[in-house]
């Protein structure tokens, strides 16, 4: 049975309590907070009631010594550096559900999160955590940046098919809208319930963090700069990300390879399903679960690719995927804990 913590506790740490509660080969041992030190975890989040009554500790890196064989770390972005830098002469293996190690130019991180990262001798070792994409270095790793929700939901649709040279690099465009939950715990007027509820609005308009660390990602598959249009947009609603995403085909591309590629490509994928043909995403089919679902529309007569993608933003978004790579770091089934459909209606 591997110990684990978690330094953080907000909804991803709440949700990862709800997943590991089920694993079977792993246990939380602790839960590190800023502001709720002495509270029960149950106490705050009461769905987990009867599975986890932890009592939230103070946020120091050396109550995991001698406890955790791994941690993860669900914090805000520019905390995690300095703790993973701690963590690894412990021993411990790290899962960063931040951003802090997902961006390989530390000067595009600066721009984007207007922080100086303080990482840069750790960072190369840090592996992008999208286990379709990079299963064999997350196994030989310490450190596992999880992916953002919104890259998630973009990358692996469009990966495969930029690899395969089947899509036109240039002019791509994600076009996503995320529940509410994507926002934190923490109150803000934008995610109060009457500026949200029964509203639609883009934000971060040519501004989103998570637009280069996609590019970053689509650019690496498709072994050259990829010109991507990224716009989220919030939605009332509490979980899920819808993604739908316009590409041109590549010159000689066929509408046919586009399924086979996807096909080849997630087939035995665990957590990524291809729909039938007709079958576009809808957030409700993936609700609590970790699959990705990916629907597919060709244009023949304008040569254009609409794909679909749906994800629940708490779990694959973030819990979810990050037990799936701790499980790989740890050596167990990367299914564990997450081997179960989404929850309808």
């Amino acid at each position: 049975m591997f110990k684990v913590g978690i330094i953080g506790d907000g909804y991803t740490a709440a949700d990862l309590l709800r997943l590991i509660a089920g694993h079977g080969g792993m246990e939380a041992v602790c839960v590190l907070s800023t502001e709720n030190v002495g509270r029960r975890i149950d106490h705050i989040y009461p769905q987990l009631t009867g599975f986890c009554s932890l009592v939230c500790e103070q946020s120091r890196v050396s109550a995991l010594k001698g406890r955790c064989d791994a941690v993860f770390l669900a914090l805000p972005h520019g905390l995690s550096v300095a703790m993973v830098k701690e963590i690894l002469p412990m021993g411990i293996k790290c899962v960063d559900l931040g951003a802090d190690f997902r961006l390989r130019d530390t000067a595009v991180y600066e721009e984007y999160y207007e922080l100086k990262h303080q990482g840069q001798d750790i960072l190369a070792e840090a592996v992008y955590g999208l286990p379709e994409l990079y299963r064999d270095k997350i196994r030989e790793s310490r450190i596992v940046a999880n992916p953002g929700c919104y890259p998630t939901s973009a990358i692996l649709p469009l990966a495969p098919l930029l690899k395969a040279g089947l899509l036109d690099s240039e002019g791509i465009i994600v076009d996503s809208k995320s529940g509410v939950t994507g926002a934190g715990r923490e109150p803000k007027s934008s995610s109060h319930f009457c500026e949200v509820n029964e509203g639609l609005h883009a934000y971060g308009v040519g501004t989103h963090r998570h637009a280069p660390e996609i590019a970053q990602e689509l650019s690496i598959a498709a072994g050259k700069p990829v010109e991507m249009f990224f716009t989220p947009h919030l939605v009332p609603m509490n979980r899920g990300i819808l993604s739908t995403i316009y590409a041109r085909l590549a010159p000689g591309a066929e509408p046919g390879d586009i399924r086979q590629a996807l096909g080849a490509k997630y087939n035995e994928e665990p957590f990524v399903q291809v729909l039938p043909p007709g079958v576009m995403p809808h957030t409700k089919w993936v609700y609590g679960s970790n699959q990705v679902h990916i629907g597919i529309h060709v244009d023949e007569k304008r040569r254009m690719v609409i794909l679909g993608s749906a994800i629940d933003n708490l779990t694959r978004g973030a819990s979810g995927m990050a037990l799936q790579n701790m499980n790989l770091i740890l050596g167990l089934d990367e299914t564990r804990g997450l081997n179960f459909p989404g929850v309808h209606p």
